[in-house]
């Protein structure tokens, strides 16, 4: 049975969207550690919009056994981020950065609600657990666009440092470490990309499953910024393609896929910011690739030791880097 929303959130969408009824169509998903619900809600029977229901209880069981008070904070403090971004930013993303558009939000004690726009009725129906060259590309220009779109801005109200993993906020994944040259390194890797010079907003959990996708597959939307902030947008690029690559290709297809973001780059700042140095803002960036990667790979040997996404390509990176600092 489809979890209700309370008469205030009914009210609030059908005010937002001019209907005179909702139904809970279907749960599609449930939030991390159990904070809430991910809904279909069909408007006067025939249009719908997607529900975000956050419920800002202390959190239950982690899926990886991190139950601890600074993991509730953070992740708390990831829907008010999130709540901030659809409200105060998401209007800047155009066609070439889609996402879904808000349609209304509201709170109200200690639930939240975000409904948004219905990708899948848009023309963004596809969800992949791998991809090919040109879905591969379509993600790679949604990233550049998003990237130059934001360059220079304050994130007033978002993280100030972006992405799920960045050290301020991962202390118990670092000292659960045993990688001890990584760990000793921590904090400079952090240092290096919280001190480029070109800073914009990172997505911050730009994993493939984040990604919806047109049917041909050259059209693309993200989805979920619970972790948008400042950064670097080479962490972005750097956890993208660790999340639907494997070690062979990353090592056989770096120079092509960054040639090829860093092409949609240029031709974006041109357009957005035509006074910016395009060709400086690539030339620190590149360096800083297999840093972030390396970032990364610092938060997941730390978070979960077995995962598939510790080989042989993030290892070498890791051991090139910590012989650079």
């Amino acid at each position: 049975m489809p979890p209700d929303l309370n008469l205030r959130f009914q009210e609030s969408i059908l005010s937002a969207t001019g209907a005179s009824s909702l139904e809970v169509e279907e749960v599609l998903q449930e939030l991390w550690s159990g904070y809430g619900h991910i809904l279909r809600v069909r408007l006067d029977g025939s249009s719908s919009v997607i529900v975000k229901h956050i419920q800002m209880k202390p959190a239950g069981s982690h899926p990886r056994g991190w139950n601890s008070n600074l993991s509730h904070q953070r992740k708390l403090k990831s829907y008010q981020v999130e709540t901030s971004w659809y409200r105060d930013w998401s209007r800047h993303c155009r066609s070439d950065a889609r996402i879904p558009k808000l349609v209304t939000f509201d709170e109200l004690d200690g639930e939240i609600l975000l409904a948004l726009e219905n990708l899948d009725a848009s023309g963004y129906p596809v969800r992949l657990r791998s991809v090919t060259l040109t879905e591969l590309q379509a993600c790679l220009d949604w990233l550049a666009n998003f990237h130059a779109t934001f360059m220079g801005a304050a994130p007033d109200k978002l993280w100030e440092t972006g992405t799920y993993w960045h050290l301020a906020t991962r202390s118990e994944e670092l000292k659960a470490l045993d990688d001890l040259p990584l760990q000793s390194a921590a904090p400079a890797l952090d240092q290096i990309l919280s001190q480029a010079r070109f800073q914009t907003f990172v997505h911050g959990d730009a994993k493939l499953a984040n990604f919806c996708f047109s049917k041909s597959g050259d059209q693309v939307a993200a989805v979920d910024f619970q972790y948008v902030g400042g950064g670097c947008g080479m962490k972005d690029l750097a956890y993208f393609m660790g999340s639907c690559l494997d070690e062979l290709v990353c090592e056989e297809r770096e120079s092509e896929l960054l040639n090829h973001y860093f092409a949609t780059l240029s031709s974006a700042l041109a357009i957005k910011h035509p006074h910016l140095d395009a060709k400086a803002v690539e030339s620190e960036w590149r360096a800083l690739f297999p840093v972030a990667w390396t970032d990364f790979h610092r938060f997941l040997k730390g978070w979960s030791p077995g995962h598939w996404k510790i080989n042989s390509y993030s290892e070498r990176l890791a051991r090139e880097v910590l012989a650079s600092l």
